[in-house]
């Protein structure tokens, strides 16, 4: 699976490149590059992007499947069965968070809104926030009690809220999936409960995870990094042990089953000198509570410490300024509208080439945003990656006698 694709499937758009390449300041949410993860052992040969990654050695990881994602570039650095299917027990939570924060986003709940725990919700059996069906509950305690305390009861009672009935949230679960592309994933109940039809990989949940902390930045902010919630008078942790440990990582989710292991989702955002970069590592399978955290911590090390994060293009900076005919003004700048980032091998961004292709002649009118042209980025002669160039600032159409005189002009050129 490209990064192409996981850029595709969180929705993300490619973006453009600035030169010359130097590390700067990449912004959390700068769009994925066009390039490709390692992949398993099984899968096609290596693409130069895919040969370029593999040259740093992974983690050895006691894990049935993980993967690690730079946020920041939209890269995955390194995976290992990260499409094979597996139980995803309470990491299933994700998507009932995402679908719950998309509806307080289209306001058909509330935060505020008092709901009643049904007979059904109350008889779920796992972990629970211990709700009293006798006492009305907000939908920001069952967020909490979900995502902190991991309750079965508050996922029960929140698909309930926002699908009407657990067989149409789960309903909804499927749906989204589907539109993000997520071939491996199935869903049967919101909760991640043992059921033989209930699935997932290590890359669509990672695919689910991307979606909450850009979708939903401010939710993701808010929910994922409470290290405790009380509700009934009963205190829980949240069993994301690295928030406790690791002052980087602000969220996200574990799961157990004895079919699924111990599963753990962390998020990590770190300052270097050339800015921010945020990792999002999936750990499934792995034999124990502390492993979990122990690999997904090894994870995210590795990764930081063997690549560099070198940014292409700034919002609203000029790639180039190029000469347009027939416009009232004779440039135009080119460059992105959003961050554009490129990850690699530490100490390797040095060796990275960037081409500008674009049109000749440049003719006006153009309009702010208007795709002319791409940045092509290479390493010792090896394509890896294509990025579309745009117009930062408009230019309209200049007067008659000037669009006469750049058309004689263009006769000689």
């Amino acid at each position: 699976m490209s990064v192409q694709s996981f850029v595709a499937a969180c929705s993300a758009a490619c973006l453009l490149a600035l030169s010359p390449l130097a590390q700067a300041a990449p912004a959390p949410a700068a769009a994925p590059a066009a390039t490709t993860p390692a992949p398993s052992a099984a899968a096609a040969p290596l693409t130069p992007m895919q040969a370029m990654l593999a040259t740093v050695p992974p983690p050895k990881l006691d894990a049935r499947a993980w993967l690690v994602v730079d946020l920041t570039s939209g890269q995955i650095l390194a995976e290992h069965n990260a499409h094979a299917q597996e139980a995803p027990a309470s990491l299933t939570k994700l998507m009932t968070a995402y679908l719950t924060f998309k509806a307080l986003k289209e306001g058909t709940i509330k935060l505020n809104q008092m709901v009643t725990e049904s007979k059904e919700a109350w008889q779920t059996g796992g972990s629970r926030m211990f709700i009293d069906p006798r006492v009305p509950v907000s939908v920001n305690d069952l967020l909490l009690g979900m995502i902190v305390q991991s309750g079965n009861d508050a996922a029960m009672t929140l698909a309930q809220t926002v699908g009407g009935s657990v067989s149409a949230f789960v309903a909804m679960m499927n749906r989204q999936a589907q539109q993000w592309g997520l071939k491996g994933t199935h869903f049967m109940d919101p909760t991640g409960l043992p059921d033989p039809g209930h699935h997932t990989t290590a890359y669509d949940l990672s695919i689910i995870a991307t979606h909450i902390i850009r979708d939903f930045p401010a939710d993701y902010a808010r929910y994922f990094k409470v290290k405790e919630f009380t509700y009934n008078h009963i205190t829980q942790p949240n069993r994301v042990s690295l928030l406790f440990t690791d002052p980087s990582v602000d969220g996200m989710k574990t799961g157990y089953t004895s079919e699924a292991g111990y599963c753990m989702i962390t998020s990590a955002l770190r300052q270097f000198p050339n800015g921010p970069r945020r990792l999002l590592t999936v750990v499934m399978g792995t034999p124990t509570e502390r492993a979990r955290g122990e690999e997904s911590q090894v994870l995210l090390n590795w990764a930081y410490q063997n690549f560099d994060d070198i940014v292409l293009a700034s919002p609203g900076k000029p790639v180039l300024t190029a000469p347009v005919w027939k416009g009232v003004d004779n440039k135009v700048e080119l460059g992105s509208s959003v961050p554009v980032v490129i990850s690699v091998p530490r100490g390797m961004g040095k060796d990275l080439q960037t081409k500008v292709v674009r049109p000749d002649p440049l003719v006006a009118p153009l309009q702010t945003g208007q795709r002319v042209g791409q940045l092509d980025v290479s390493m010792s002669g090896k394509p890896l990656a294509v990025y579309p160039l745009e117009v930062i600032k408009a230019v309209p159409e200049a007067g008659r006698f000037g669009r006469a005189w750049d058309s004689l002009r263009l006769m000689i050129k």
